[in-house]
């Protein structure tokens, strides 16, 4: 390895993720997802056993025994390796969805692939590439397909981090050519593509601008769970000489939309909608799927489980998270989860107000 090769650089960007993350000490300080202003309505004469609750959904061609993901997060490391693989495993073990992170890494250095590989662990689950605006936008579309292919994915998450970028030390500043390339993606890929943000949300007009490029679904990735701003910003608090960089950061480390916002704001755009940014629980999912997403993942929470445990304590969390979003989907007197889009709902006035300001 010369001394000008950029790895080290990527590897320890990808390591200090993973601790701050872990940590909580990159959480929204005082913006939360408002999916506690989501109050779903108890039916007391459910007239129905719980076994008939019915979880699984069918999203981007593949079958879930639950509409929950373990949202992308990692990748690029040794330890992002291992991560990864308990996290798939654990998706695989109960038919739940799962995300890799960003590829940008294995993009630049091809030997880094083998910590993006999941599939001889997960080889029905519904894997999801990722890889940002920028990067995509300046690769073929047989390149992006063969990050895709490398990896055994079904879809492709194009993810739209401006806010992260702007705090991040040598980050990207040109976001031109956004919806091109969305719509070079979805006509040329031959794989579905997911729209996704990175802890900010989508508003309702960057919504109908993806929409009108043609994917196949979109992530809101809300505000309320873990700042990527503040990640950034606490990265560039350790680097000599990024005063401005981190100045900006700590102004803008709770920009953004609120998840339950967005979801609701988007959710007549006839397109399917993931809900992530700081779900914590089955409770949230249905909360989620009650304001119109199709299905919930959960990354930061999923993250700190494994650290305590492992590939048991991954799986015995996302347990506890699909038998909570049942429970809720019977409580509220639904037997699939595309029913709680039509069970009553109490909206809160912080989300009200969302919904009704933010077109």
């Amino acid at each position: 390895m010369t001394p000008t090769d950029p790895q080290p650089d990527i590897r320890k960007r990808k390591a200090d993720h993973l601790t701050l993350v872990a940590s909580g000490q990159v959480d929204f300080r005082e913006k939360g997802t408002l999916l506690d202003d989501v109050t779903l309505v108890h039916h007391a004469l459910p007239e129905m056993h719980f076994d008939e609750v019915d979880l699984s959904v069918e999203l981007f061609g593949k079958p879930l025994a639950a509409p929950v993901f373990v949202a992308g997060m990692t990748g690029g490391t040794p330890e992002a390796a291992a991560i990864n693989r308990d996290l798939a495993r654990a998706a695989e073990a109960l038919g739940l969805g799962f995300g890799l992170g960003s590829q940008r890494a294995m993009a630049l250095h091809a030997d880094l692939s083998w910590t993006y590989q999941v599939r001889d662990v997960a080889p029905t689950t519904l894997v999801l590439a990722n890889l940002g605006m920028v990067q995509a936008r300046q690769m073929e579309s047989t390149q992006v397909r063969n990050l895709i292919d490398a990896v055994g994915a079904d879809a492709l998450c194009v993810h739209l981090n401006p806010a992260m970028e702007l705090v991040q030390p040598g980050g990207d500043r040109d976001f031109r050519g956004g919806c091109e390339t969305l719509r070079r993606l979805a006509r040329e890929l031959g794989k579905p593509v997911i729209a996704k943000e990175t802890g900010a949300g989508i508003s309702r007009a960057a919504g109908r601008m993806i929409h009108e490029a043609g994917v196949a679904g979109i992530d809101v990735s809300g505000a309320g769970g873990t700042s990527w701003v503040g990640v950034e910003t606490r990265r560039a608090a350790a680097a000599e000489g990024e005063d401005r960089t981190r100045n900006l950061g700590e102004e803008f480390w709770d920009w953004g939309i609120p998840t339950a916002a967005s979801i609701a704001l988007n959710a007549d755009l006839n397109l399917p909608l993931i809900a992530t940014g700081g779900l914590r629980s089955g409770t949230d999912v249905a909360r989620a799927l009650a304001l119109g997403a199709v299905a919930g993942g959960l990354a930061a929470p999923v993250l700190r489980a494994q650290r305590v445990g492992g590939y048991d304590g991954a799986r015995k969390f996302l347990e506890g998270v699909v038998a909570s979003l049942k429970a809720a989907v019977f409580l509220c007197g639904c037997k699939t989860p595309s029913d709680l889009r039509k069970a009553p709902r109490i909206i809160g006035p912080r989300l009200a107000a969302w919904i009704e300001q933010g077109r």
